[in-house]
């Protein structure tokens, strides 16, 4: 099983969301459902959420790991960094 760290970023807004999953496509939409409870950020703040940038992991404590790196570094020049370096097949350099 695969483990990723996402970046989401609202269509609307452009603010950012970092979080983690074994299944992206199922976060993403439950991100962007309605009725869904999972996120208060996402709910608060304006969709819909598209998916900006991914890595995959090995173990659910790896991504942990990084998904705390990036959030302790949230500032819009390190996501832009980080947007800057990935491919467009969403695998980073």
């Amino acid at each position: 099983m695969a483990y990723f760290v996402y970046i989401l970023q609202s269509e609307s807004t452009s603010q950012h969301y970092i979080g983690h999953t074994d299944d992206l496509e199922r976060r993403i939409s439950q991100h962007n459902d309605a009725d869904y409870h999972g996120s208060k950020y996402t709910k608060r703040n304006k969709g819909p959420w598209t998916c900006v940038y991914t890595e995959e992991f090995a173990t659910r404590s790896e991504a942990m790991k990084r998904e705390k790196e990036i959030k302790a570094k949230k500032s819009k020049k390190s996501i832009e960094y980080l947007l800057s370096r990935q491919s467009p097949e969403g695998i980073r350099d």
